[in-house]
């Protein structure tokens, strides 16, 4: 007993929570053979990917499954937005609140790899808090656990990332 009135496009709720189980499922396989040291990490990727059964089709999925979870969210909230759920103040600032969340775990799951990209990502992204008046410089070196990117923040990146869900 459903009402009439509902359509597909409230289906994206329950599309992101088995997005969320695969991604935690995927990730904690790849967090056993995962090494958070910035002269490791590239390297234990690879052995990922080449060394353990099914390691290249666990990073796919994980990897993968981020973007499709992000496509489902854009879609929960266009959809909420066209149905007026922003009139629901405390739920819709929860979504926020969790749409920020769930963008920052991206992001420290995207610095990871330590590859090139990553590097200068995680140094790009990190300097903008430092235009924050007062603190800002502050709280970059905080972030970092140091005066630069380096092996203090990989492994501060992938403990929030694997806290944050």
């Amino acid at each position: 007993p459903s009402p009439s009135n509902i359509s597909a496009w409230w289906n994206f709720g329950s599309l992101l929570g088995l997005c969320l189980i695969a991604q935690i499922i995927t990730g904690l396989f790849l967090a056993m053979h995962y090494t958070a040291d910035t002269s490791m990490a590239f390297s234990s990727l690879a052995h990922i990917c080449r060394d353990v059964n099914n390691g290249w089709l666990l990073r796919n999925l994980h990897a993968n499954g981020a973007s499709f979870f992000f496509i489902c969210i854009y879609f929960h909230i266009g959809r909420g937005m066209y149905y007026g759920s922003f009139l629901f103040k405390e739920t819709w600032n929860i979504g926020v609140i969790l749409f920020f969340l769930v963008m920052a775990t991206a992001f420290v799951g995207y610095v990871l790899p330590w590859g090139q990209m990553s590097f200068w990502g995680a140094t790009v992204i990190t300097n903008l808090l430092s235009a924050a008046p007062y603190i800002g410089t502050e709280l970059v070196q905080w972030i970092w656990g140091g005066f630069s990117v380096d092996n203090a923040t990989l492994t501060r990146f992938f403990t929030f990332h694997f806290i944050l869900p």
